[in-house]
């Protein structure tokens, strides 16, 4: 069994924020592949289902971001499982809008909900796929950055993130990150087609030669007459 966890804070006010992207990923992911309804326990919003032949847990962690380790443990801790079995969906000031990356282990890098989840499950034990947001540009704006809304300019990049995610999830809970990640591009970044003329506007047709001007005969018609019997 797997835990997918989604990082972001509960409640209307905060569902179309940056900060919960993570979120999000799980939403569709649950959506796509049937998972069964949504319910409370570990402090979490959970839902159950299978990605492939594995048995997946999403949890959604309902303690707001600096607490989002609580609901994690809880649930390993119910399941009898190690970190090793989770992955943590989050937002990534250090990304590109629309990339994604999975990593083992590391830093928090000042994100809260990774914190909380290192205080609580250690530092290397557990998966992550980084969501890329972009950085406001100054420290002083983060905060008001991720707790914004996405903007209208960011629906089609964001919905094509997600929809890549839910569509490498089943390879993501069987441990293929290559693989995973590949699913993720063909739907952010598609591949040019390899016949080069597809796509491209047809050539405009050539114009026919131009005939040659015409002469003008100055000729009398005995001068013509006597021409052909030359």
């Amino acid at each position: 069994m797997k835990i997918f966890a989604g990082l972001g804070n509960p409640g209307a006010k905060y569902a179309g924020n940056r900060h919960n992207i993570g979120f999000m990923a799980l939403d569709r992911i649950a959506t796509d592949h049937g998972f069964g309804p949504w319910k409370s326990a570990f402090k979490a919003q959970v839902a159950e289902g299978r990605l492939g032949a594995v048995k997946v847990l999403l949890l959604k962690p309902q303690t707001f971001m600096n607490l989002s380790g609580e609901a994690v443990r809880a649930a390993l801790d119910f399941y009898k499982l190690g970190p090793e079995a989770v992955t943590v969906f989050h937002d990534e000031l250090d990304l590109a809008p629309g990339k994604a990356r999975v990593k083992q282990g590391g830093g928090h890098a000042g994100h809260n909900g990774l914190r909380s989840i290192h205080a609580h499950l250690g530092t290397d034990a557990y998966a992550r796929v980084r969501l890329g947001i972009g950085h406001p540009g100054h420290k002083d704006a983060v905060a008001a950055y991720v707790l914004h809304d996405f903007a209208k300019a960011d629906q089609d990049w964001l919905d094509d993130l997600l929809r890549g995610l839910s569509d490498g999830a089943p390879a993501l809970a069987e441990g293929d990150a290559a693989r995973f990640m590949n699913a993720v591009a063909l739907r952010t970044a598609p591949p040019r087609s390899s016949d080069r003329s597809e796509g491209k506007a047809a050539a405009p047709p050539k114009a026919p030669p131009e005939a040659p001007p015409a002469t003008t005969d100055d000729r009398t018609a005995l001068q013509k007459l006597m021409d052909k019997f030359r």
